[in-house]
């Protein structure tokens, strides 16, 4: 059940992260795929500041991953860096713990990733102009897709 919504602004990504949510819940996984520049990491910033997270969240390219404190635990990764590693960073602890997670460029980590999740891909369209498409894998994704309110 694939789902494709169109943002104009960035202040649309953030409507559609707030309306994201509060429909996620520990142990969520949510991975992003997009080129450099798509918007992942301006996504994942207004999908924690509506989960409670009162820290600024920027990137974690260099630490692999950063967690933060909100209504529920938040673990962003990006494993941009990970490319070609076969390195065991703790994944069931990271991504069937008390935390919602956010992994940005997971096809790296495929193998390690739940086979439930939502895939997020975000594609340019234009200087603000992106295409958010929803992948949900598993039933539980699929129920969450189903109740957002589009």
């Amino acid at each position: 059940m694939k789902q494709e919504i169109k943002v104009h602004s960035l202040a649309e990504t953030e409507m559609f992260a707030s309306k994201l949510a509060p429909l996620l819940a520990p142990p969520d996984v949510i991975t992003l795929e997009g080129d450099l520049g798509a918007g992942k990491t301006a996504f994942t910033q207004a999908l924690a500041k509506a989960l409670g997270i009162q820290r600024t969240v920027s990137s974690p390219t260099f630490t692999i991953m950063k967690q933060y404190e909100g209504k529920y635990p938040f673990n962003h990764l990006d494993v941009y860096r990970l490319a070609g590693s076969d390195e065991d960073l703790g994944w069931d602890e990271i991504f069937y713990g008390d935390a919602i997670s956010v992994v940005e460029w997971a096809h790296l980590i495929e193998e390690d990733l739940p086979a439930e999740r939502l895939e997020i891909q975000i594609t340019r369209d234009g200087e603000d102009r992106r295409t958010i498409t929803l992948l949900p894998k598993g039933k539980r994704y699929e129920k969450l897709c189903g109740e957002l309110e589009i």
